[in-house]
């Protein structure tokens, strides 16, 4: 049975048959909404509870967090249909459940859900997330035996909470979604439905190469931009650095913009490092040797050599200039 939502032929959803190759068109027969839960409501589960109210007559929503207020926000203005009290609550009946948690709770409710919750599931429920990291979430699906496709849509802001979610945010941005083996006919199909529904743009990736992609763009700038911190200011628990007062009276936007992932949520960010250990270790240690050279040109013992130096910068934008021309086309 199809959901209407996941119907082919609507404006704005996917239409891709679910048929097995030869046997035709899939035919709608099923017009009831599709009932998705939100396990976590900060930005990116708010974001999809924005997107998706823009089609009510194909969703209804369900949210829970841990506080309940970002989900008790959304009742009130009717985004969503329901604030659950529990995770129990937000998946009774449902269809999709949306595990939109930091990494480390995302874990948690991947057992709670294969574990005590399941008797609150739907038989036929299907279970995604959204969490920037895919090879470990996958991997506690496959061995809880979770019906699961993983999910990461490529948005976000420095800023994290209910209150920074947007309708818009992943409009045109792509969704990676990684099927587990535990998936079934169709499920793949289903989470493509939602990324389109959000405005997302479904793109398949194996967990190890979404991993070892957005390690290198995602999760080492992160890293850096708080090391880069530290390395100024003083971390650790060391004291502050001595001139550190007066250089961060003269920071202007160069100092913004490299620390600006430094001031996001810190839960996330330290589940992001901790779920993508060996893959953001591996960018650390290239970024070391980069910066090794750097030195050499910096303080070499006949002083600065100013030409290469320029002509790293020149590389550097090189390389950023023909990646956008490129995306561009």
């Amino acid at each position: 049975m199809i959901p209407r939502a996941l119907a082919p032929g609507r404006a704005g959803i996917l239409t891709a048959s679910l048929a097995p190759a030869g046997t035709g068109p899939v035919r709608p027969c099923d017009t009831r909404l599709v009932k998705v839960a939100l396990l976590g409501f900060g930005l990116i589960g708010g974001s999809i509870a924005y997107a998706l109210r823009r089609n009510p007559e194909d969703w209804t929503i369900t949210a829970w967090s841990p506080t309940g207020g970002g989900p008790a926000v959304a009742r009130a203005e009717e985004l969503i249909d329901e604030a659950a009290d529990s995770p129990a609550r937000a998946i009774q009946g449902a269809d999709l459940i949306v595990i939109a948690a930091p990494p480390l709770a995302a874990l948690d409710l991947i057992d709670a859900l294969a574990g005590p919750l399941i008797v609150e599931m739907a038989p036929d429920a299907l279970v995604t997330d959204v969490v920037s990291t895919k090879s470990a979430i996958v991997a506690r699906a496959e061995a809880a035996r979770l019906r699961f496709v993983g999910g990461h849509p490529m948005a976000g802001r420095e800023v994290g909470g209910f209150d920074a979610a947007r309708p818009e945010l992943f409009s045109g941005r792509p969704w990676v979604i990684v099927p587990a083996s535990t998936a079934r006919y169709g499920d793949r199909e289903r989470i493509e439905a939602l990324a389109t529904a959000c405005g997302g743009v479904p793109v398949a990736m194996s967990a190890g190469d979404h991993d070892t992609a957005v390690a290198a763009i995602s999760h080492l700038p992160l890293v850096v931009a708080a090391a880069l911190v530290e390395s100024v200011a003083g971390g650790e628990g060391a004291a502050a650095r001595p001139d550190w007062t007066t250089a961060a009276g003269l920071a202007a936007t160069g100092w913004e913009g490299m620390t600006r992932l430094a001031r996001g949520d810190v839960a996330m960010g330290a589940g992001i490092a901790a779920t993508n250990a060996p893959a953001i270790a591996a960018r650390l240690r290239d970024l070391q040797a980069v910066l090794a050279a750097w030195l050499v040109y910096l303080d070499g013992p006949t002083g600065p050599d100013a030409e290469r130096i320029r002509a790293r910068f020149d590389e550097a934008r090189n390389l950023l200039l023909a990646s956008d021309a490129e995306a561009a086309e």
